[in-house]
């Protein structure tokens, strides 16, 4: 039985998907007014793995992620650069599918733009008016966040300790100051559309209510996002929508992933510790940053540093480097025609106990750094084995597909690197050749010639490796 943490119960309890077999997961995506920074590559890979690993349990996942196009910081943004709202979200739009591409970030199945359901967020908010839960300002419409008994349930605050600010606006004539708008009435110069109310545009809110209600329906089973939004936005959401559906609809699982912390302060613009994920690929591989991320469990903060990403890329080289042996390993048993039907029953014990592990820990929670751990304990033990014995075609195999498995669901564990030219593949079999023939000249100065284009050649007792730097 899979457990997942669920902030609304603010404990770890039994998943029951709301529909056998299936899964539908709704995360917030970013607001497009700038680049992706560490934050939201932090969450996107939280959650891709989350996604990775119900496929990996046999669940159709449906897996909705939403882009906001349409917002103040949107707004404020293109005026800053005298551009369209609708230009800055076009331009800034590939590069968050880049950067995610770049982590291996698998693609949603459905990823909404809030400016193309902006019928639906009418239909709610007119709903919403029918039961008595809005009400009308010079400015827009407003929710009465009073009407709604249980506001504060997932956030676990009271209304009066509630604090304004955090995208929630301070206005003097709102009947509460935790009061939200639903519907915007058009200024001079920003998007707008028709509406009952007049023209206008919608508030951040009732976006993602809509979205989530025209792509997963009144109730699904998760719904996901950074820490950070669990109020307002989140606590929101649920205000808006279990009034239109009814008590106990919309998500029934809320999971959110930890900050990034700079020197155990949370990563902020304002605190000047804002890092984007562009600023750290051109320093470090995406698979560095993503292996970073994996080695603490998703609801902990990362406290993030220079160190803590040579750590990861220390950790991460090390699985690479063994899946070069064993593909080295590979190509010489069949080579060599080391075949064996019968596979050492060692290596089927080994990777028995490391699938069990493996799923145990994911199964608690997506315990991610606990799953890596069982890794490094299999690489560990497997080279103990390995010494100077050669393994059959079948043996190294197995072990492959196992590991390839695994990586269905971390993906970072096969490393995606270019093949060798003829000339480099040409130029590793002369240095063999050298070698055998003792002329160590040679051999080093192909090794040196290698080197030069960033290709590290390593010596094994099956042959030479080699490996890109």
């Amino acid at each position: 039985m899979m457990k997942i943490y669920d902030t609304l119960r603010a404990k770890k309890v039994d998943f029951e998907p709301l529909e056998e077999g299936k899964v539908g997961i709704y995360v917030c995506g970013p607001t497009v007014y700038d680049s992706a920074h560490l934050g939201h590559g932090r969450s996107a890979v939280s959650f891709d793995v989350i996604r990775r690993y119900f496929l990996y349990r046999g669940y159709e996942v449906k897996y909705v992620s939403n882009y906001t196009d349409i917002d103040d910081k949107m707004i404020n943004r293109a005026k800053e650069e005298n551009i369209s709202v609708k230009d800055l979200a076009d331009r800034i739009i590939p590069i968050y599918a880049k950067d995610y591409g770049a982590l291996g970030i698998m693609v949603p199945d459905v990823q909404p733009l809030a400016t193309d359901h902006v019928p639906e967020m009418i239909e709610l908010i007119g709903k919403l008016e029918k039961d008595g839960f809005t009400y009308v300002l010079d400015d827009g419409v407003y929710y009465d966040v009073k009407k709604f008994v249980e506001y504060g349930k997932l956030s676990k605050q009271k209304l009066e300790d509630l604090k304004v600010g955090s995208r929630i606006e301070v206005k003097s004539d709102k009947r509460s100051p935790y009061d939200f708008v639903l519907w915007k009435f058009k200024k001079e110069g920003e998007p707008s559309w028709s509406s009952p109310w007049g023209e206008g545009r919608p508030g951040w809110h009732i976006e993602c209510s809509a979205m989530t209600w025209k792509h997963l329906g009144e109730k699904f089973d998760i719904h996901g996002g950074g820490l950070d939004l669990t109020f307002p936005h989140h606590e929101c959401e649920i205000a808006q929508s279990e009034p239109v559906f009814g008590k106990g609809s919309f998500a029934k699982y809320w999971i959110h992933n930890g900050f990034i912390n700079v020197d155990n302060e949370k990563m902020s613009k304002s605190l000047g510790n804002f890092f984007t994920l562009k600023e750290i690929f051109e320093k470090y591989d995406p698979m560095v940053v993503r292996f970073m991320f994996l080695q603490t469990h998703y609801r902990n903060p990362v406290n993030f540093s220079n160190v803590l990403l040579d750590q990861a890329k220390a950790g991460l080289q090390r699985i690479h480097d063994f899946i070069r042996v064993l593909n080295q390993q590979y190509e010489f048993s069949v080579k060599n025609k080391i075949s064996n039907k019968l596979v050492d029953t060692q290596i089927v014990n080994l990777l028995s106990e490391t699938r069990s592990g493996f799923e145990s820990d994911m199964d608690d929670d997506f315990n991610t750094s606990g799953a890596l751990g069982r890794i490094f304990k299999f690489i560990d033990l497997f080279i103990s084995f390995l010494g100077n014995k050669s393994f059959s075609m079948e043996e190294i195999s197995l072990v492959l597909v196992e590991l390839r498995k695994f990586d269905e669901v971390l993906g970072i564990v096969f490393e995606k690197v270019a093949d060798l030219s003829e000339t480099d593949n040409a130029l590793i079999l002369e240095r063999e050749d050298s070698r055998k023939n003792k002329n160590f000249k040679r051999s080093d100065e192909i090794r040196d010639e290698l080197l030069k284009k960033g290709i590290v050649l390593e010596d094994t007792p099956q042959g030479t490796i080699w490996k890109r730097i």
